[in-house]
């Protein structure tokens, strides 16, 4: 199916340009949300017309992106994650949890979608680039350094929880105690 790009498509190509797709992309995607528009006589000669007020909006959708890019270039994060001692991550650090970070560090308004993450999630210690597309051909990268807990942050090195263990711990010094004490009484009674 032939259509006219309303919008800037990476793989399809400019404003204005004809594009062959095929029906269901057209369909599902391209019409609903306003990117492209069937190729015909008449949709060609409307589109001549507004041709100028799409090129504007074009514009400033790019001005829009390139002041998010400008929030967020060469940003460097550091996240602290549990971590075995091989460098292995219990989880992973995932597209969300960078998102989040950033705009925690930043003050940006990233989403998901926007972090690219080519090889999946982050499973492992280390320093890592992550590319931000950020719509309209405008894309940021920043620096990722996903580091272990040390056990002095609470973690033990299976990666439980200290204080977990240490209330776990306490539980069960506390029920021995208990349980000497009930045992001294039973004594006590008896030999009254």
């Amino acid at each position: 199916m032939n259509v006219i790009l309303l919008e800037k498509m990476a793989n399809l190509g400019e404003i204005g340009d004809t594009a062959n797709v095929k029906s269901g992309f057209a369909r599902n995607f391209l019409f609903p949300k306003g990117k492209a528009i069937p190729a015909s006589k008449q949709n060609l000669a409307d589109f001549e017309g507004r041709r100028a007020e799409l090129m504007a909006a074009h514009d400033s959708n790019v001005a829009a992106a390139q002041k998010r890019q400008a929030v967020v270039a060469d940003a460097s994060l550091s996240m602290q994650v549990n971590a075995s001692d091989e460098g292995k991550l219990f989880g992973s650090v995932g597209t969300q949890n960078i998102a989040d970070a950033l705009n925690a560090q930043c003050g940006s308004d990233i989403v998901k979608a926007e972090v690219l993450l080519p090889n999946g999630v982050i499973r492992e210690l280390g320093s890592f680039e992550v590319v931000l597309d950020l719509g309209y051909s405008v894309t940021a990268t920043i620096n990722l350094a996903v580091q272990g807990l040390d056990a002095a942050a609470g973690v033990s090195a299976d990666g439980s929880m200290i204080e977990e263990i240490e209330e776990a711990e306490a539980a069960e010094v506390a029920a021995k105690e208990e349980a000497e004490q009930a045992e001294e009484e039973k004594v006590e009674t008896k030999e009254d």
